[in-house]
């Protein structure tokens, strides 16, 4: 078995504090997802760095790793322990006996909640060249063309892209039932800006993903922070991972544009912004009413909602009021003008390294 080594100490204090934390988000999520039917077994930190989680039924002990907890986002440590949960689930609670640890009942326990069942930790875009990854590589080669310098070929580039992934989705939902997975967007040690709740507002409109900000811990500081988790299928949630960095880039990038052209005060930026992505969904539902007149009308995704509100049984929806003014109606200007563009990487951000998919030790 490897054994993890740190570059810093792990201190006894942050490891009851690591602990706590642990066991805080278990009781969350019994009550979230398993009806508080689990009864919470030992939980423990192992030194293990090639199994980032694993039930022992025998002892009743629930082992997370702290290569998982020191090193990984925090939400990936709760995906892990969700994962061991439905593990622990089908053990004492359903009592099957006789099925492999990833057998019918466990895939079945995990489908219902919206948990990641898959126990071998691969990067999203290496799952093979599925229907979907061909939908996705022509995806980025229109993106590629809508970075000419020629406009009308640009704008006509990013139209294409939109038309095949309206395309694709629409024959997505008649066909067979889809495969969703969630990803986690932003740094959780900073906060949440009301420019990236615009944009994750306009993906969940225009790219075909469900999209919730969480709460979650940063193990390193001992601080709360929040995060996006965005939910749909491989394409869909790669596609809206490049467009959330692409688009608070561009938001940026037109801000200091704007300041070297003109006298404007530092603390109209963010009105400014919030125009730009405002703008920018103008132009997307403008070419969406251009595709409604040849009959293409999304009407939704009853497998997402199913899956989305698995994942959050509770969801609370909040109004959020943004003051508008010059410099919003300057955003709003621009970004009508803005051409998503560049090909999505193998993670989806543009110069990212992929996101792992996690390797259960049950």
């Amino acid at each position: 078995m490897a054994t993890a080594q740190f570059p810093f100490p792990l201190t006894a204090a942050l490891e009851r504090e690591l602990t706590r934390r642990i066991a805080l988000e278990y009781d969350t999520s019994n009550e979230l997802h398993f009806a508080r039917r689990l009864v919470r077994p030992i939980l423990t930190l192992s030194d293990s760095s090639s199994r980032l989680g694993l039930w022992r039924s025998t002892t009743r002990r629930l082992e997370v790793s702290r290569v998982l907890v020191l090193e990984r986002a925090w939400t990936e440590v709760v995906e892990v322990l969700k994962h061991e949960m439905a593990h622990q689930y089908v053990d004492e609670v359903l009592r099957v006996r006789g099925e492999p640890p990833h057998g019918p009942a466990f895939a079945r326990v995990c489908a219902e909640r919206g948990i990641d069942a898959r126990a071998e930790g691969i990067p999203l875009a290496a799952a093979g060249a599925d229907a979907t990854s061909r939908v996705l590589e022509r995806v980025q080669k229109l993106l590629a063309l809508a970075s000419s310098n020629e406009e009308h070929e640009a704008s006509a580039a990013m139209r294409k892209a939109h038309e095949l992934m309206l395309r694709h989705n629409l024959s997505s939902v008649e066909g067979a039932e889809a495969r969703y997975e969630a990803r986690h967007l932003g740094d959780a040690s900073s906060r949440r800006s009301a420019v990236e709740r615009e944009v994750v507002a306009l993906l969940s409109k225009y790219f075909f993903v469900q999209v919730i900000e969480i709460p979650t811990y940063v193990a390193r500081t001992g601080k709360r922070g929040w995060v996006f988790e965005v939910c749909g299928t491989r394409a869909n949630v790669a596609l809206a991972e490049h467009a959330f960095v692409f688009l608070l880039e561009t938001a940026d990038r037109l801000w200091r544009r704007l300041r070297r052209e003109r006298s404007i005060a530092a603390s109209e930026r963010l009105p400014y912004q919030c125009g730009v992505i405002r703008g920018f969904g103008e132009k997307l539902e403008s070419e969406r009413e251009v595709l409604r007149g040849t009959g293409l009308v999304w009407v939704g995704d009853a497998g997402l909602e199913r899956y989305y509100h698995a994942r959050h049984p509770r969801i609370s929806r909040a109004t959020q009021y943004q003051r508008l003014g010059a410099a919003h109606e300057l955003g709003r200007e621009a970004g009508r003008e803005v051409v998503l563009h560049r090909p999505v990487g193998p993670g989806g951000a543009s110069s990212r390294e992929p996101p792992r998919r996690l390797r259960s030790g049950s």
